[in-house]
């Protein structure tokens, strides 16, 4: 089993240069593989993302979400930023594997594409489909109520739980140095962007997904 992150991100051209967020974005991604066989972007502003081990997907989704939320924003007076992103995990097998994973196919496939056309009327960015409905139901409750306060972090929020995702077993002083800013600072930002649920919640969801596999 795989899992398959379909998404697009949210308000793209409110920023005129449009390498803020690609740029990085592709950074990012290279850590899950190389383009287009594991990742491409298409559309503009639409990707998709193979993620081998299904338990790590909701890691990645996360470091995403939270990379595009730390984007400057060309408005310094605002503390968040309109740019979001829209992102739907699917599990399941994968049946064909092509030379680009926008034409690769599979039950993973399918389920994240479905989830995708679903989550604009349902108002929510980041949602899960996978074989087990009663698991789905449960995680995307989780996802739902974490979305909230997701949906709303500040650029800086972003920034402290962008490198906070990327290596959990940092220190605060540690982060601190890397953000320039005091371990007190750290303390309120991770306080005030709930990062101690959020990783919480990504435990859970490594733990009952591993119960599954």
């Amino acid at each position: 089993m795989i899992a398959l992150l379909t998404g697009d991100i949210i308000n793209s051209r409110e920023l005129k240069d449009q390498n803020l967020w690609i740029n990085p974005f592709k950074k990012l991604l290279r850590n899950w593989g190389q383009t287009p066989k594991q990742w491409e972007i298409f559309r503009g502003d639409s990707f998709q993302l193979e993620i081998s081990d299904p338990q790590e997907s909701l890691l990645a989704a996360l470091q995403i979400k939270a990379l595009i939320k730390s984007l400057p924003y060309p408005d310094e007076t605002k503390r968040s930023s309109p740019v979001d992103v829209r992102m739907a995990i699917g599990i399941g097998n994968k049946t064909y594997n092509a030379d680009r994973i926008s034409e690769s196919n599979g039950e993973a496939f399918v389920r994240s594409g479905e989830k995708f056309e679903q989550l604009k009327s349902e108002m929510i960015t980041l949602a899960i489909n996978s074989p087990w409905a009663e698991w789905n139901n449960e995680m995307n409750l989780y996802l739902k109520l974490a979305g909230i306060q997701m949906d709303s972090w500040s650029i800086s929020s972003g920034e402290l739980m962008s490198e906070m995702l990327s290596n959990p077993d940092r220190t605060q002083a540690e982060i601190g140095k890397l953000l320039h800013i005091n371990q007190n600072s750290v303390s309120k930002r991770y306080k005030a962007a709930n990062g101690e649920d959020i990783l919480a919640m990504e435990k859970l969801f490594r733990k009952k997904l591993s119960q599954l596999l």
